[in-house]
């Protein structure tokens, strides 16, 4: 049996998240579909992360075993024409026997998008969250340093507890305010921030996260940006570890899984 891995992209406006869901479109659902349309095989799908209802990814990594006749770097061309046209594998490739999608990360970096401007856009709305408000976006960024590494991040998880621990290890946590965003760039356009630009871009890279952990860290630092709380505030709220003290759970479709990083 060959061990394949997929990288892919998707659009998760239309979907229930990753997980299989019953009577519920979901990315799983749809790719271990196409595989069985191409191959006449039911397979188990494993992937990186499992994304939320709404949440859209840049580059989700996903693997499966199959015995199926077609060269690794085939997979890629011949399950697209199966696939719905908003799911994309940019790649496919043969992994060691020993390779799993979600166990073997040795990180996982995910994007948050809010479009801070008056006006409202036709184009933006699914993939940003829109607040008129002006955002201070240099104090976001400086509120989110206190969140760099090894915590336990409980006070940012939703209905904890979820896993056997909430102890995370965040790597790298930046906000920067951008004149332009390209949509399709698993990094932000440029170094630099732009002090009169209208996209607030939240990168974060851990070892893991807990389930809305992203979006309750972006919802408490926008009350920063809008001057309610302080970076003390944020530090307070991490080490008191109660999720009722933290902010508000921002909007899915601002959310992006842009990147996972394995030492295959």
């Amino acid at each position: 049996m060959n061990n394949i891995r997929l990288r892919l992209a998707y659009d998760g406006t239309n979907y229930a998240g990753w997980q299989i869901q019953p009577e519920l479109r979901t990315v799983q659902s749809s790719l271990e579909e196409a595989i069985e349309k191409l191959t006449g095989q039911k397979v188990s799908v494993l992937s990186a992360g499992r994304t939320d209802s709404g949440v859209h990814a840049l580059g989700q990594v996903a693997s499966f075993r199959s015995d199926f006749n077609i060269p690794p770097h085939k997979w890629r061309p011949a399950l697209q024409s199966k696939l719905p046209e908003d799911i994309v594998i940019l790649e496919s490739d043969q992994v060691p026997d020993d390779f799993h999608a979600t166990y073997s990360t040795t990180s996982k970096r995910y994007r948050y998008v809010i479009y801070n401007s008056v006006v409202d856009h036709p184009f933006w709305r699914k993939y940003c969250w829109r607040i008129s408000q002006q955002l201070e976006a240099g104090k976001m960024h400086e509120a989110a340093q206190c969140l760099i590494g090894k915590h336990d991040f409980r006070s940012f998880e939703t209905n904890w507890p979820n896993k056997a621990t909430s102890v995370r290890t965040v790597m790298d946590l930046t906000v920067s305010r951008h004149a332009v965003w390209d949509l399709w760039s698993p990094v932000p356009v440029g170094n630099q921030s732009c002090a009169k630009g209208d996209f607030i871009c939240l990168e974060i890279e851990a070892d893991g996260f807990l389930y809305n952990m992203v979006r309750t860290i972006v919802g408490t630092l926008v009350n920063v940006a809008r001057g309610t709380w302080t970076a003390d505030d944020v530090e307070r709220i991490l080490h008191t570890q109660d999720r009722t003290i933290a902010g508000a759970t921002a909007p899915a479709h601002g959310l992006f899984m842009a990147c996972v990083h394995y030492d295959v």
